[in-house]
């Protein structure tokens, strides 16, 4: 059985802690580039500044990082928010998913997100 050490697993979410400072709410499509996820003529609906703690234990084994809840987000654009998009701010993108449950969005006003964990787990 391959076991790797918290440093091996902890690289892959440190770029998470040290560089990704925005997240979008994106429509139902998955974004797979920095300017889908952040274009609101493509896919952003909305945005958010952030700050992501360090890596820690993974409950189910490995290592994980809390991307924390959004009490403000600023929607630009209405429409139905099916994905998330974590970025840098200005060229990357680190990480997609989908939200735990569509949220319909109405230009200028506010939304929230509840915070989640993104995980790598143990090898098996």
């Amino acid at each position: 059985m391959p076991w790797l050490s918290n440093e091996i697993l902890d690289g892959g979410l440190d770029v998470l802690d040290a560089s990704g400072t925005r997240i979008d709410i994106c429509k139902t499509s998955e974004p797979t580039t920095y300017a889908k996820a952040t274009t609101a003529d493509d896919l952003s609906l909305g945005s958010a500044t952030i700050n992501i703690p360090a890596p820690s234990e993974r409950g189910a084994g490995g290592r994980e990082v809390i991307v924390p809840a959004v009490p403000d987000g600023v929607v630009s654009t209405t429409g139905t928010a099916a994905y998330y998009a974590i970025t840098n701010g200005s060229d990357t993108l680190y990480a997609t998913g989908e939200l735990s449950a569509p949220q319909g969005v109405t230009a200028t006003n506010t939304f929230t997100l509840t915070s989640f964990t993104i995980g790598i787990p143990d090898p098996a």
